[in-house]
């Protein structure tokens, strides 16, 4: 009998932005005049409709115990408590008819809310 092999996807402590969530944060930070110095911070808080939601900001406060993250020119932090809900997650950026925003794709997410920004684990 041939051995069935099964595929497993390892989750790693990375997350991604897509070129055009990319864009789109320059966009922003062109747009409001934000100065370079300013990272994206990415994170989680306990709340919404799932159990927790997801959190996008501009943060000159980076600490040493943020990971951070280059893509394309923006720094992107999150951190250590967020990250370990956020592992393997990629941010993309929608602009299709049913509206448009950052749109997070994570694998650690058991459950998500119809909105698409909550979710529990």
């Amino acid at each position: 009998m041939d051995e069935i092999k099964t595929q497993t996807t390892e989750v790693t402590d990375e997350i991604s932005l897509t070129p055009k969530a990319v864009n789109e944060v320059k966009k922003i930070k062109s747009e409001n005049n934000i100065s370079d110095e300013f990272a994206l911070r990415v994170g989680v808080k306990g709340g919404g409709c799932s159990g927790f939601t997801y959190t996008l900001g501009f943060d000159s406060d980076i600490k040493d115990t943020d990971r951070k993250f280059e893509f394309d020119g923006v720094l992107v932090v999150v951190d250590w408590k967020s990250i370990l809900y956020l592992k393997g997650t990629t941010i993309d950026f929608s602009d299709g008819l049913m509206g448009k925003g950052f749109v997070f794709n994570n694998p650690m997410a058991k459950r998500t809310c119809g909105c698409g920004s909550s979710f529990g684990v």
